[in-house]
């Protein structure tokens, strides 16, 4: 009964690597590593298979110092095995400007979620971004997912290995000259104008710990600014999402060819908890409201 007993005691303090080496052993590893096209390394003591792809297309300089993939410039997919599917991914993939918004596309297309987009660094050249993925599903779709989004990487860099500077397009008016009523009229909400530009603000309400409600006027909004002329426009904006909100709200801006350039946090233990996505998008002025409005109506369609 002893022997019982301390072997019992044994297997429970080896509860956790002892779950995390079955997960291990569920993961078809051979599998990512031949649809990623990437080595992976295995971790028994976590269950976790995790693949590496190092940028070294391209040389970045950080604070005039050339820096080696190792010491942050290494994008990767960590996969383990699910318990309400057969696999969970996540990821953080590291982009220049003008792969961000093909690669979110390729992503999104393929089922994964984004989860946050920023940079990691100050001084960077060429300026570079960090976009974080994730996924439920089997492995072989979530490994597609990530090859997809690494062979659009590849794609851009062939077709121009270095990194662009701009969005391109065509020329910026001179002079603003924005019609407030069309917007007004997709978008159903009023506006303020200045100097030929024009925004509107959607407020909503998120409660602090204090106790203290915050609304449109502290921050807590989805805002767009449009500037340019009504057949030749720019616009800018950001979008308050709710967790829930932020991959259909994603998914019905890149469809409106609507660049994303940041998705983070502003505030600290909100209820609910809410999310930023900063965007920018070039067309007429009307085409563009009526992509906004697609995207607000995507995020009040989430239950």
């Amino acid at each position: 009964m002893q022997t019982m007993l301390r072997l019992y005691c044994v297997v429970l303090g080896l509860g956790i690597p002892f779950g995390a080496s079955a997960r291990a052993e569920r993961l078809d590893t051979a599998q990512i590593e031949q649809i990623t096209g990437l080595p992976g390394a295995l971790n028994t003591n976590e269950g976790v298979f995790k693949v590496t792809a190092p940028r070294t297309d391209v040389k970045i300089a950080v604070d005039g110092w050339n820096m080696p993939p190792f010491m942050g410039l290494t994008s990767w997919a960590a996969f383990t095995a699910g318990k309400k599917a057969d696999a969970m991914v996540t990821g953080d993939l590291v982009l220049f400007q003008d792969e961000v918004n093909p690669v979110m596309s390729a992503a999104l297309d393929s089922g994964l979620a984004i989860t946050a987009l920023h940079n990691h660094f100050f001084f960077d050249e060429p300026k570079v971004f960090f976009m974080h993925i994730g996924g439920e599903g089997s492995v072989e779709k979530l490994a597609a997912g990530v090859r997809k989004a690494l062979d659009k990487v590849r794609e851009i860099r062939a077709a121009n290995p270095q990194p662009l500077t701009q969005f391109g397009g065509t020329p910026f008016p001179s002079e603003n000259s924005i019609s407030g009523r069309t917007i007004e009229a997709v978008l159903g909400v009023k506006g303020q104008d200045k100097d030929g530009m024009f925004k509107v603000v959607i407020g909503r309400t998120v409660k602090m710990p204090c106790g203290c409600e915050m609304g449109k006027e502290m921050g807590v909004n989805t805002w767009a600014a449009f500037a340019g002329t009504d057949d030749n426009a720019v616009v800018d904006g950001d979008f308050a999402v709710l967790e829930t909100e932020l991959q259909p709200v994603l998914k019905s801006l890149r469809a409106e060819g609507i660049h994303i350039v940041a998705i983070h946090h502003h505030m600290t233990q909100e209820e609910p908890r809410t999310l930023f996505l900063h965007y920018w998008g070039r067309n007429k002025a009307g085409s563009l409201a009526h992509s906004l409005k697609k995207a607000i109506e995507a995020q009040k369609a989430v239950k």
